[in-house]
């Protein structure tokens, strides 16, 4: 009787154990079908913080283009270049250096109050320009300069100052289809009177020795008009850089010197 008593309870324990074995692979693929459903809400979460993030990037560029369609065109006035001036070096530079850099009102020539074409504008600041462009002989120079965004918007100046110009001659001073060798040739070899470009390519010219500054009276910044993204000359990058290292290169000495004055159209 006591050797069958423990082969009845290995009888009793081993179809439990089977029982347990086949629950096991039963209760496994129920906690995998648990572990499914978190899984696939946290594969979603991201894809819908992309999409938000993208739309918020879209509503961000709405909003900037609503503010400057909305904001009232202002004229720039001195102080306008003084403060950019400022913000831009006011990282690198020492007060004393930044104060080297600052121009008295006397540099500045009257600025337009949004009224003027651009030939009426340079009729007012420059009322003695028949006389200028006539005692104006020397090559590698010019009287006027025009700085401005982009090549079409050189053109555009070109075409507008008509009126003004009389029959002195004008030079293309930008990149667009236009080789810095012929430039320096054109400026070698004839006298002009007006250079209207983009400041990336007048700075190129100086650099070259190719322009020279010191016969030119009057340095004109196409300060208020904006392109089709409703940007000023001095909100692109690329240009607002050029313009301030052509500005500190050798245009700000000048002023200070009171050889060159500055004028915001």
């Amino acid at each position: 009787m006591a050797e069958a008593d423990p082969s009845d309870d290995e009888a009793i324990e081993k179809p439990s154990d089977k029982t347990a074995i086949h629950q096991d692979p039963d209760s496994k693929p129920a906690v995998k079908k648990k572990r499914k459903q978190p899984t696939e809400c946290f594969l979603s979460q991201p894809e819908e913080k992309q999409e938000s993030a993208v739309k918020a990037k879209k509503r961000k560029k709405k909003k900037i283009s609503d503010v400057l369609e909305k904001s009232s065109p202002k004229p720039g006035v001195p102080e306008d270049l003084q403060n950019l001036l400022s913000q831009h070096f006011g990282a690198k530079r020492s007060v004393i250096e930044i104060e080297e850099l600052k121009l008295s009102d006397s540099c500045f020539l009257p600025a337009n109050d949004l009224t003027h074409s651009f030939s009426s504008y340079l009729k007012e600041i420059c009322p003695k320009w028949a006389k200028l462009r006539k005692n104006h002989k020397e090559k590698k120079s010019v009287v006027m300069l025009v700085i401005c965004s982009s090549a079409l918007r050189s053109l555009e100046l070109i075409k507008s100052m008509t009126a003004f110009k009389g029959d002195c001659r004008v030079l293309k001073l930008f990149a667009k289809h236009i080789k810095i060798k012929e430039q320096i040739n054109m400026l070698e070899k004839g006298v002009f009177h007006i250079g209207v470009g983009t400041p990336g390519r007048i700075k190129a010219l100086v650099e070259q020795d190719g322009l020279c500054l010191n016969s030119t009276k009057y340095m004109i910044l196409d300060w208020n008009w904006r392109d089709q993204k409703l940007r000023r000359m001095m909100d692109i990058p690329e240009i607002k850089k050029e313009t301030i290292d052509l500005l500190e290169m050798s245009i700000i000495k000048l002023c200070r010197e009171g050889s060159v004055k500055l004028g915001l159209f």
